[in-house]
């Protein structure tokens, strides 16, 4: 039983909240019993697992009995020990540390019925969780994130996803001219969101690998993507609405996306 906050494990695993930190590991953590039976169930390489059996008995055994079977190293650790480690006010009772997975453009397999998503500077933690979800729910798998993009192992982005990061190819860090390049090679027609571009419902998104650019909240998507060679598309509003969410943007363009292409 961890009970000390000055344990160095503790601080450890506290540190983990830092952005610096995870960089430098590898490293990020989870918090929430779903979070972690999720991603258990969806063979994340979990590096351990801290959890208070106090906090709540029902349902813990077939949890430990999980862990057990995948080797899957985990410690009881009083409330004050999970308060040290956890980004939240009141800690779940469990939390995880998790290995970061290294994606390359290796990992992104192109065929004709692709679906790449770009989201290029999203900048509110609560906006990338979000369309992360949303494009794990609408079927898209592939998912780059250029430099710039507010950190994907953050806590609130981590509580945004509801876990469907355990189920992208996720490119982080990847710089617009080198996706601009990837989908020159590959073929795919990139399509952009633009205040000032094509109507969605009038565009067709039915033919060959696509790519869709997300674009930042204040400013849209970045030089590289504006003098390329895309395809502009605008969400139809009614004349007293200026903007749409960038997450709400997002989760339109996807599903009108794959409704064209018939994947659900």
């Amino acid at each position: 039983m961890l009970e000390s906050v000055h344990n160095e494990q503790v601080k450890f695993v506290a540190s983990l909240q830092r952005r610096k930190v995870r960089e430098e590991t590898r490293l990020y953590v989870i918090e929430g019993r779903r979070f972690v039976e999720d991603a258990v169930l969806r063979n994340a390489p979990i590096e351990k697992v801290y959890l208070n059996l106090k906090r709540e008995q029902t349902g813990w055994q077939s949890l430990l009995a999980e862990l057990k079977k995948r080797n899957i190293p985990f410690a009881e650790a009083d409330e004050r020990v999970l308060r040290k480690m956890s980004a939240t006010e009141e800690p779940q009772g469990i939390l995880a540390v998790v290995r970061q997975i290294k994606h390359t453009w290796a990992d992104v397999h192109i065929d004709r019925g692709s679906v790449l998503l770009i989201l290029d500077g999203i900048q509110d933690p609560g906006n990338l969780g979000t369309i992360l979800r949303t494009a794990l729910a609408a079927g898209v798998r592939h998912v780059c994130l250029t430099s710039g993009t507010v950190d994907v192992y953050n806590p609130k982005v981590l509580r945004s996803t509801m876990g469907a990061l355990f189920s992208l190819v996720l490119l982080t860090g990847v710089s617009p001219a080198d996706v601009m390049l990837f989908c020159q090679e590959q073929g795919l027609r990139v399509f952009t969101g633009d205040t000032e571009g094509q109507l969605l419902y009038r565009t067709d998104f039915s033919k060959g690998p696509v790519a869709l650019v997300v674009g930042n909240e204040g400013n849209g998507p970045s030089v590289t993507f504006r003098n390329a060679d895309v395809q502009r598309v605008t969400v139809p509003m009614a004349r007293e609405v200026e903007s749409l969410n960038v997450a709400i943007a997002a989760g339109i363009l996807l599903y009108e996306t794959v409704r064209q292409r018939d994947f659900l």
